[in-house]
């Protein structure tokens, strides 16, 4: 039987900022055109949290019942580890995805955003379905492309459309950044499985691309991710100030160009939602000073 501690590792809380920050952004973009709301912004995160951990736990059962996490570098599996049963951890992603349900229905109901029913729907069998059911699309290669449109566009976008119901081009630059700081957290995570992935017939991207080059992809992710905020300069300034979570980006990319051991690759997923969470904290921030100055 899995301790509490145990349940809490394995709902991989360094992955938490990435439900946060689309949060954070949409909100911003909402306020962007005076339209943000702090109970809808809640409602939001709790949607993107339960989300969040439901997708780590069914990831968890999903590759544990089917060995992929019998041999890894990383953190505690509960399936893989023995911590608990498949059933346990099936269970748990379900009452996750359950309490996303709650949430985001209130949302809907609140925003009058009914065409988002779809969506959720849509999220959640995505969720199960990057490493769940007899097909997993994160077996072959699609779980990026998952990644950006659920972690980035659907988010973003969501998130400020509940809110101020219409969309800007800060909006839409928002959740294409988040989307691409969420790659290349899903990255560098497959990277680090690379040798037991492919032992397991898992082809994620970072398997298809090979060792270097998808190194070289994560680099690419988080490059691409500073400079198309850039296009909102001219019209904001105070973009500019984004820029100071670009350390966090370049430390990022020195340790997974130039690690050797896997085990080194590890930390770079804290990073990645930490650098996530500042830029979008700072991108708000950018946005309120030009309002209020």
């Amino acid at each position: 039987m899995a301790t509490p501690a145990q349940w809490i590792e394995g709902a991989r809380l360094r992955t938490l900022p990435m439900a946060l920050a689309p949060v954070v952004a949409g909100t911003a973009a909402a306020q962007s055109m005076w339209g943000a709301r702090v109970g809808h912004a809640l409602l939001a995160f709790l949607v993107a949290l339960f989300l969040q951990v439901g997708v780590n736990y069914a990831n968890d059962y999903s590759d544990g019942i089917k060995g992929t996490d019998d041999e890894r570098v990383g953190p505690l599996r509960l399936v893989g580890s023995r911590a608990a049963t498949p059933r346990q951890v099936f269970a748990a992603a379900m009452a996750c995805f359950v309490a996303a349900a709650v949430a985001g229905l209130a949302l809907i109901i609140l925003s009058r955003q009914w065409w988002f029913i779809v969506i959720g729907i849509s999220a959640v069998f995505a969720a199960w379905g990057y490493t769940g059911g007899k097909r997993p699309y994160g077996y072959r290669g699609w779980g990026d492309v998952a990644v950006f449109v659920y972690f980035g566009l659907v988010a973003v976008v969501g998130t400020t459309i509940t809110q101020a119901g219409e969309l800007n081009l800060e909006a839409w630059i928002a959740a294409t950044v988040t989307g691409v700081f969420a790659c290349a957290l899903l990255m560098v995570n497959n990277i680090r499985d690379i040798p037991g992935d492919r032992e397991v017939g898992k082809r994620t991207l970072a398997v298809r691309l090979g060792n270097n080059r998808a190194r070289v992809v994560f680099a690419a992710e988080i490059a691409l991710g500073f400079a198309l905020h850039l296009f909102l300069v001219p019209h904001n300034p105070w973009m500019l100030i984004v820029l100071l979570a670009l350390p966090l980006g370049i430390k990022a990319c020195r340790t997974v160009l130039f690690s050797t051991e896997r085990a080194a690759l590890i930390p770079v997923l804290k990073l990645c939602g930490i650098l996530n969470l500042v830029w979008s904290v700072l991108f708000l921030l950018a946005v309120l000073l030009r309002q209020w100055l």
